[in-house]
């Protein structure tokens, strides 16, 4: 693995992201090693406090490498900008939204520069980061744009995709952050047969083989022959058609009220689904505790928690750092892969 390390965004300072960051550093500090947060000193302050015991100390850093330094049981912070305005647990708030988004715009730029192996990225809130003005829906698109504008390219030349995954079960998305009516619009044969070449390029480097991928249909039954919607012939079958063609390992479209199931007992290795919910729900309904959001197709490695800011909980020290650790265990790991394989 690279010696380089790893970029933990803190997330909305409203929400869980800092404090899930603080007890994953207490709990697992062997596994948060070689990492460090790109957030605010004051709010990592606040997450800190909500410790048992006695917390952690906390050490400014000013560049990355510095991380490396910072001795065990002492949480390395690098604050890419000023002090940040307090702001209440559990609120919407356009400062907090800001902070967020400078905190994941710092971590892609170092990300792209090679100065860190891989950006995980604690839950921001989407409603924040429009209040701060924030173009983008959220960290996918955001990323997105981030790369795009390293490699001197549009967004458009920048294709991405959000995988979710766990120990049971893979999934990618066709489409991400837009309404229901705006996906199934999106369900397009150059979007699906798309998808399905960024999932096979990006498990073929985790797996060592070729990955087995399942298409999910758009409509009940799989559209059941043009019975209830013709998007399955028109659109998604002509897509598998053409990736089988190029020699991946799929099939489909198939129905997708079963071709989760399909997937979970060993027939796939992952399910291409056609819109977030779909394909989103299956795995959350397994746990969020294990499950890990990957960003496929960016020049370099970003995972995150599979859950939100939990603006619910956040403050009260109830918060389970399970999804971030196994969030920082995928990055080390696809971290490593990239290293070996040169992409």
């Amino acid at each position: 693995m690279s010696m380089l390390p790893i970029a933990i965004s803190q997330g909305d300072a409203a929400g869980i992201g800092p404090e899930i960051i603080a007890q994953a550093f207490l709990t697992a500090p062997q596994d948060l090693r070689p990492c460090f947060v790109v957030g605010d000193l004051g709010v990592m302050r606040r997450a800190v406090a909500l410790l048992p015991g006695v917390g952690m100390p906390l050490a400014r850093i000013e560049t990355a490498e510095e991380a490396l330094q910072v001795p065990p049981r002492c949480i390395p912070v690098l604050q890419p900008g000023g002090d940040a305005t307090p702001v209440a647990y559990g609120a919407v708030s356009a400062a907090a939204g800001r902070l967020a988004a400078d905190c994941v715009v710092w971590g892609a730029r170092a990300a792209l520069h090679g100065d860190v192996a891989a950006l995980v990225t604690a839950p921001l809130h989407k409603e924040a980061l429009a209040a701060a003005g924030v173009p983008y829906p959220g960290h996918t698109e955001l990323l997105q744009a981030e790369a795009a504008a390293h490699a001197g390219c549009v967004v458009a030349d920048m294709p991405v995709r959000m995988m979710l995954a766990n120990e049971e079960l893979r999934t990618v998305l066709v489409s991400i952050h837009m309404s229901l009516r705006d996906a199934i619009d999106a369900v397009d044969r150059m979007g699906v047969l798309q998808t399905v070449r960024i999932a096979h390029r990006a498990l073929a480097a985790v797996l060592g083989r070729s990955p087995r991928i399942a298409v999910a249909g758009l409509n009940p039954h799989a559209g059941e022959g043009g019975l209830f919607g013709r998007e399955e012939i028109e659109e998604i079958a002509p897509a598998v058609a053409a990736a089988q063609a190029e020699g991946l390992d799929v099939q489909g479209p198939f129905a997708p009220d079963t071709v989760f199931m399909r997937a979970r007992s060993g027939a796939f290795d992952v399910v291409v689904a056609m819109y977030h919910d779909q394909g989103l729900i299956p795995v959350k309904y397994l746990g969020v505790d294990k499950g890990v959001n990957v960003t496929l197709g960016l020049p370099l490695v970003r995972t995150s928690p599979d859950h939100g800011t939990a603006f619910d909980i956040a403050g009260t020290g109830k918060a389970d750092a399970a999804s971030l650790r196994e969030a920082v265990r995928m990055a080390k790991q696809l971290a490593g892969l990239c290293m070996e394989t040169g992409n």
